[in-house]
């Protein structure tokens, strides 16, 4: 809703400029203490990968074919924990793997969208990938940060990227977005920033590859509010993902609660 009123980079800046503001509100209340030079740099590193994460998803999208961008991205990045988390941790139950995979072919179906014209070019699909890497980067990154600590080190790692989008206004030559502007951008950072919040969070209490997975099927909840606030048409096979992504989380949490 954001981008239909300004450039998806104003968005971001504004998304990410919100974000910030929030985490150093909470860190300042909860008086958390600022992270070690050895969490900062995985923080950072964090930070960056998201930003390579979003900018190739935005060049992929721009290049068309977001039916396969999409989806292409989503999986990579819900993938990539499982297998870092399968080689650190150790492999994970067979009623866990099953939801793993749920969730994979459910992320995979419900944030396809209707196919149009060619198929995906070799870039937009190297994109797609290189999106899919910084998104499972992010996840696996920020994970590192020593434990007990949440707002300091996502104020590092959303610093990066308001950083990053600062030079894509630079390259795109773009002007700086008032605050005032675009209100739903400034909602959109603070949602997101409590969705990283809550990914840490919960990343301190389970396995990297249970928070991650399900953290990662956020797309179903974005067709559901598609769905009810902009009476988007919602497809059979985006359907079938959301039920998928359910059952996931069942098999996900019941193994995790026996």
């Amino acid at each position: 809703m954001a981008t239909r009123r300004s450039n998806q980079f104003q968005v971001l800046t504004l998304a990410a400029l919100s974000g910030i503001a929030v985490l150093v509100v909470c860190a300042l209340l909860r008086g958390e203490a600022l992270p070690s030079p050895a969490s900062a740099a995985w923080a950072m590193s964090a930070g960056a990968a998201g930003a390579v994460g979003i900018a190739a998803l935005y060049r992929a999208l721009s290049l068309g074919h977001a039916a396969s961008v999409a989806p292409t991205a989503a999986v990579i990045g819900a993938a990539l924990p499982v297998a870092f988390s399968s080689l650190v941790e150790g492999p994970p139950g067979t009623t866990r793997l099953a939801g793993f995979a749920l969730a994979l072919l459910g992320i995979w179906l419900v944030s396809r969208i209707a196919p149009q014209g060619k198929g995906l070019s070799r870039l937009g699909l190297a994109l797609a990938c290189l999106a899919g890497v910084g998104f499972g980067g992010f996840f696996i990154l920020i994970a590192q940060v020593e434990p007990g600590l949440v707002f300091t080190p996502l104020i590092a790692a959303r610093s990066l990227t308001f950083c990053t989008a600062l030079l894509l206004l630079r390259v795109r030559r773009l002007a700086w977005p008032s605050p005032t502007s675009n209100p739903i951008a400034l909602l959109a950072g603070v949602l997101d920033a409590g969705g990283n919040i809550f990914y840490l969070l919960a990343q301190q209490f389970t396995r990297l590859d249970v928070a991650a997975v399900l953290s990662s099927l956020y797309p179903a909840m974005t067709v559901l509010l598609a769905c009810i606030i902009l009476k988007e048409k919602v497809t059979r096979s985006q359907w079938l993902g959301v039920a998928l992504c359910l059952a996931a989380i069942v098999f996900i949490m019941g193994s995790e609660l026996v």
